[in-house]
């Protein structure tokens, strides 16, 4: 399960990067992942949408047993 959350992870991580952020898993039961916004992610504005509308979606494009998706300091 880690090996394809870190497969979705890498999908998003260039658009991250293109903005000067990264993300990083933190952890994960069966249906949650924690990860941490890096970089410019931290003080995005946008962060909250970023993590719903592409770090969220592309993890259950890939798990589609995963709920929820957060993001811990």
């Amino acid at each position: 399960m880690k090996e394809q959350i870190e497969k979705a992870l890498d999908e998003i991580r260039p658009f991250l990067q293109s903005d000067g952020g990264n993300i990083e898993l933190i952890s994960f039961t069966e249906t949650e992942v924690k990860v941490r916004l890096l970089g410019n992610c931290i003080s995005c504005t946008v962060n909250q949408m970023t993590l719903k509308n592409g770090v969220e979606m592309t993890i259950k494009k890939h798990l589609p047993q995963i709920e929820k998706v957060t993001s811990v300091e």
